[in-house]
């Protein structure tokens, strides 16, 4: 493997550099990352046995049931002078069952079975690892690979719970295809009830499932469902990689709402942090074996200042092994169908993103800031989980536009499906809180929502759980406020804030999904315009439930206005699926009109029609389109069930002419309320 830098070939390089010539400058760079991935895949295959076994760590590691009923115990803990295992079977004795010290670090226990033949330690029993450290403290750590940890309504700490349960829930249905337009619903376990509580895996099997399933989403993407000790967090500082969160049922709850989303056709991806871990010491991950680097870099490196967390270290093997298997077990266990990788822009820089504004400028993807070690893990994440599943979904959030994220590891990209177009929705509210509607910039809008890396998928969307968060607020609260409280029922006559609100509320959605990606995403209640943020229960709002939870009962009552938003947000969706414009190429524009402000594109056969005239409709205006023929409306966004004024007559056909108009071969004469979609 000792080839000089410039022999190493990238098999498809060429396809990378034909979409994009100006990456030929940085060839080195990608052949040396490139190049760094082989290495670490040659190393696999010589010391695993290859990277099958090397993922299925989680089959060794933690606790292990043998066929004989032994429980076999694992860990690495490198600094440690000594391990024991206690816990509920041992009556929470600290010395009675030592680990015996292994190479590199390893430690193992074989606990022999009781009497009756049935396991040492029982399904749903407390355990602990006690720490030894060459300072001569006792430390007590619950395993990096604990299946389920808990925690009693009193208590501050986690605890780890054995979890073999006598039967385990069996997947019945398979996995659906990978979808070829992505229709995203980004959604949080914990608020999905109208209750103020932390709602359950079961109440989303019931309650959610059947209504992401009416809207038309195919995919859910599922946060905050690694463990984390901080609710208020919303997932992000983790503490057991291994551990379905138990604040909303068990294990086998969630692998019950995952089959039954298969069921309905849906795919399920998981948000997943490798990017950094919580700080927590007891009950997290943090000075496993008393070290400050164990899974991390030593301080300063190994934090992150910002998120007051640990920064891993993926130059370690052991890491590596870690997180790997982390991947694969909840592909293997749960049958999800892929992740969204959180802070990618933070794994990818040694500054991760810190107090730097990206420009673009390609000088700034490439050299000494890059973290190699960051690259060379997300590459191989990548090419493992789309070797081993084909039709696995990666989606990385990166704010940074690092090239080729999205292009196939063996064209020198990082691997990733999609990416997230982050400045979409930065872009709304921008518009929203600086502009006055007659000061609304056409082009510029436009320019925002194509501005992508040819080539490299996106994920488009007006609004996500950041945009929903306290502190910010959603676009519905921007262009309603306070009026969404008192003025959004149907048996009043619209206020001119709801009006336009309601409508905007539509067109932003519309246009987004039509010409921003190649994929659409939104956050759980957001569809129907829901008219909080969100706001976890912590120290400074008396720990109150009442804005953490979505109100679908709103949607519920027939006479309020968010029932009308809902049906929109379903049929656009419906509307997506029978036209496919997602997995279609680019929109072709053919007008920006800053007067009128009017803008027309078509794409995968349906020409888009947009008007976001404070005050105007247009009879009769001339729009270009390149198919001739015969177009019906097939969308409108002022029809009344959607809360609009029913202005078009739907049942008229509009017939194409021979003249050309803005780059297209024919054109046609429209009229134009909100948004209209035609279809030939």
């Amino acid at each position: 493997m000792a080839e000089h830098e410039d022999c190493v070939s990238i098999p498809e390089f060429s396809n990378l550099l034909q979409t994009d010539s100006n990456l030929q400058k940085y060839e080195n760079d990608f052949r040396r990352r490139y190049e760094l991935l082989k290495k670490q895949l040659f190393l696999l295959e010589e010391a695993e046995g290859g990277v099958d076994q090397f993922t299925r760590s989680y089959r060794s590691f933690g606790v292990q049931r043998l066929p004989d009923n032994s429980l076999f115990f694992k860990e690495w803990a490198p600094a440690a002078e000594a391990l024991f295992l206690t816990g509920d079977f041992n009556g929470w004795d600290k010395f009675a069952h030592p680990y015996s010290k292994k190479e590199f670090g390893k430690w193992e226990l074989i606990l022999p079975p009781k009497p009756d033949n049935s396991p040492a330690v029982d399904h749903y029993t407390k355990l602990k690892v006690v720490v030894h450290t060459k300072e001569g403290k006792r430390l007590y750590r619950i395993s990096p690979w604990a299946k389920y940890v808990t925690r009693e309504e009193k208590s501050v700490i986690y605890d780890w719970v054995h979890w073999d349960p006598p039967k385990p829930y069996v997947h019945v249905h398979p996995r659906p295809k990978k979808p070829m337009s992505l229709r995203i619903y980004e959604a949080h376990v914990g608020i999905g009830s109208p209750e103020p509580k932390v709602a359950s895996y079961t109440n989303f099997t019931h309650n959610v499932l059947p209504r992401i399933k009416e809207l038309g989403y195919n995919c859910i993407q599922l946060m905050a469902i690694m463990e984390h000790a901080y609710y208020a967090s919303f997932g992000y500082q983790i503490t057991s990689f291994f551990a379905a969160s138990s604040r909303f049922g068990t294990p086998e709850e969630l692998k019950e709402l995952i089959d039954v989303a298969h069921s309905m056709g849906i795919v399920v991806l998981l948000d997943v942090v490798h990017s950094h871990a919580s700080k927590n010491t007891e009950d997290g991950l943090n000075a496993f074996d008393g070290s400050d680097s164990c899974f991390f870099h030593s301080p300063p490196r190994g934090e992150h200042s910002l998120w007051d967390s640990r920064l891993f270290n993926y130059a370690s093997w052991e890491v590596l092994r870690f997180l790997l298997s982390n991947l694969r077990w909840w592909m293997e266990e749960y049958c999800f169908d892929g992740f969204r990788f959180d802070g990618v822009t933070s794994m990818l820089y040694h500054h991760h993103g810190i107090g730097t504004g990206f420009t673009g400028d390609y000088s700034e993807y490439f050299g000494l800031q890059v973290d190699e070690e960051s690259v060379t893990y997300l590459m191989l994440s990548n090419h493992i989980l789309h070797s081993l599943y084909p039709d696995c979904i990666t989606i990385a959030e990166d704010v940074s536009g690092m090239p080729a994220l999205c292009r196939r590891v063996e064209e020198g990209g990082m691997g990733f499906d999609y990416r997230l177009a982050m400045a979409i929705p930065d872009k709304w509210i921008q518009i929203l809180k600086e502009l006055k509607d007659e000061e609304w910039d056409m082009g510029n809008i436009v320019f925002t929502l194509t501005n992508r890396r040819y080539g490299e998928k996106c994920i488009a969307y007006a609004e996500s759980h950041d945009q929903a968060l306290v502190g910010d607020k959603t676009l519905a609260f921007w262009l309603m406020d306070k009026e969404m409280y008192t003025n959004m029922s149907a048996l009043i006559p619209m206020s001119p804030i709801i009006d336009r609100g309601m409508q905007l509320h539509k067109m932003i959605r519309l246009l987004t999904h039509g010409l921003g990606g190649e994929g659409y995403l939104n956050f759980m209640g957001n569809e129907f315009g829901h008219p909080e943020w969100l706001d976890f229960p912590r120290e400074g709002n008396n720990q109150s439930y009442h804005y953490a939870r979505r109100q679908f009962n709103l949607v519920e009552t027939d006479h309020l206005r968010y029932r009308q938003l809902y049906s929109f947000d379903r049929d656009m969706n419906r509307t997506e699926d029978k036209y496919g414009w997602l997995a279609a190429p680019p929109a072709y524009i053919s007008a920006k009109h800053e007067g009128d402000k009017v803008i027309v594109f078509d794409r995968a056969n349906v020409l888009f029609i947009f008007n976001f005239h404070p005050s105007k409709s247009f009879q009769d205006y001339r729009v270009g389109v390149e198919a001739p023929g015969k177009y019906k409306i097939k969308l409108d966004s002022d029809m009344l069930q959607y809360g609009g004024h029913g202005r078009l007559d739907h049942n008229t056909d509009f017939f194409t002419e021979p003249q050309p108009l803005n780059g297209r071969s024919n054109s046609m004469l429209v009229n134009i309320s909100n948004i209209t979609l035609w279809h030939i």
